[in-house]
């Protein structure tokens, strides 16, 4: 990439930690989005240890390699989960350029289901259908290799992960694509979960509408632009 290309990157990262945040999905000071800037995945973007979302700018984040073995030695080492996800999965699935990782309220919530299943009911829920990686390894905060080597391999081919017990992981080629994926994973998970409540039978969508309705948001790929575009122009300056 170009300066021009990872200047731009930092400010999308950026602006994705602090349009998180106004959306509440933030989670203390803790969560990590990650961007790669080689071809090969493995240099990569990554949030500071324990800052807070919403005062993340572009020069704060750090330029990491998934193959320096004394990254964690460091005093400015990132966090440890931070590094065992994100840096496997650069260095596993490098079409993976985008990784946004965090805990909203109801993709969490259907994590913690024996059956955290995304069905489809709408176009929402439906964008997921054949799309979705589920892992149900959960063995506590993911601060081991062999965490990280899981989960990069539960994610396969997919660009969503939804972690048994954990949260949501969503990847994309760019920051605005894997943003719009966190968005409507939460608003189809939040769908589902109240469909749930609601205590009456389901209208699950048979297999091919579903998978219609999967292929159909193919065509409305710059939604995640326009989306984001206008997100980030919501954003108040920084002191």
């Amino acid at each position: 990439m170009t300066e021009a290309e990872v200047a731009a990157l930092r400010e999308d990262l950026a602006a994705a930690f602090r349009i998180t945040a106004q959306m509440g999905w933030s989670e203390s000071v803790g969560n990590h989005f990650s961007a790669a800037v080689s071809a090969d995945g493995k240099q990569f973007l990554l949030n500071r240890k324990w800052q807070h979302f919403a005062s993340i700018r572009p020069d704060d984040l750090m330029l990491l390699d998934a193959d320096d073995a004394d990254v964690m030695n460091r005093p400015d080492a990132p966090d440890a989960s931070a590094w065992t996800i994100h840096g496997t999965v650069h260095r596993q699935c490098p079409a993976a350029r985008v990784i946004i990782h965090c805990h909203p309220p109801h993709a969490t919530a259907l994590a913690t289901l024996a059956d955290p299943r995304m069905l489809p009911l709408d176009n929402n829920t439906a964008r997921f259908f054949n799309r979705l990686a589920i892992d149900q390894g959960f063995g506590g905060i993911a601060d081991e290799a062999e965490e990280g080597e899981r989960l990069a391999a539960a994610l396969g081919g997919k660009k969503t992960l939804l972690m048994g017990n954990h949260g949501i992981t969503c990847t994309g080629t760019t920051v605005a694509e894997a943003f719009e994926d966190l968005y409507f994973f939460e608003k189809a998970a939040q769908t589902l979960l109240l469909a749930y409540a609601s205590g009456q039978p389901l209208n699950v969508l048979s297999d091919e509408v579903a998978e219609k309705t999967a292929r159909g948001w193919d065509d409305y790929r710059g939604m995640s632009y326009a989306h984001f575009d206008w997100l980030k122009s919501q954003l108040p300056a920084l002191a």
